[in-house]
């Protein structure tokens, strides 16, 4: 990887200032040449004006600020297209909550230059997961066993968001067009880059429960998943070429 190569690490938020003091700085320590973008769901909290705060200090770090809590597929597909403007390299998500260790992101920088996507995987040799009771491990199984079937994914995990995507291959789908509005956003958009042609590699981590705050994930979210998924089997590719025809 060139040393000029511009690096977007992306976090979706909703809550977690506390959890931002601590991170964002520990994601500089392992990626100081990274761009930090903050897509804020106007949280209670102040996660947004503190952002700015520290955008103000620093260049790397930039705020998109959402008028509610309107889920995480749309406030992930705000960070693609907002990185696919700006025509950066690499694309690496990761949740706000430590539940991510930013120590793994060289590693999976380090495998894209045999991949379009790599992702951060719990079920692969080397990976787990620290903190879960059982009912969080069965419906997290079930839906990566779901979405492989359904969608005839490859990859092991594919309901977590620790990922790093090629943006030039991001760009190849119009993202306006995607389904989910909720956790399912992380199947789909495997789906539609893999219809997209990407190539996907995994690398393994521990995932360790939050530090502060609370989980958002929930059943209701889960069976939601089921039904996106179901749709998504027989849905047409988003190209952006089809889009700027239409």
């Amino acid at each position: 990887m060139s040393h000029t190569t511009r690096i977007l690490v992306t976090l979706c938020t909703y809550n977690e200032r506390e959890n931002l003091a601590q991170l964002i700085p520990e994601i500089h320590q392992h990626v100081p040449e990274a761009d930090i973008l903050v897509v804020d769901d106007n949280s209670p909290d102040g996660t947004g004006d503190f952002v700015d705060e520290l955008a103000a200090d620093d260049g790397r770090i930039h705020a998109i600020h959402r008028a509610g809590k309107l889920g995480l597929g749309t406030a992930t597909v705000a960070a693609f297209q907002w990185g696919i403007q700006r025509e950066y390299d690499w694309l690496v998500n990761l949740d706000a909550d430590f539940s991510h260790p930013p120590a793994v992101i060289p590693s999976l920088l380090r495998e894209t230059d045999h991949a379009d996507v790599v992702i951060a995987s719990r079920y692969v040799a080397g990976g787990g997961i620290e903190g879960w009771g059982w009912h969080r491990k069965v419906m997290s199984r079930g839906i990566n066993v779901f979405a492989r079937t359904i969608l005839g994914l490859r990859t092991r995990d594919n309901s977590g968001s620790f990922r790093c995507y090629r943006v030039a291959t991001l760009a190849k789908v119009d993202w306006s067009g995607s389904r989910a509005k909720g956790f399912a956003i992380l199947e789909e958009i495997l789906f539609r880059l893999k219809q997209a042609g990407a190539r996907f590699a995994e690398v393994p981590y521990v995932f360790e429960e939050r530090r502060f705050g609370e989980s958002k994930i929930s059943w209701k979210e889960a069976t939601g998943a089921i039904n996106v998924l179901l749709r998504l089997r027989f849905a047409g590719p988003l190209t952006e070429s089809a889009h700027k025809k239409a």
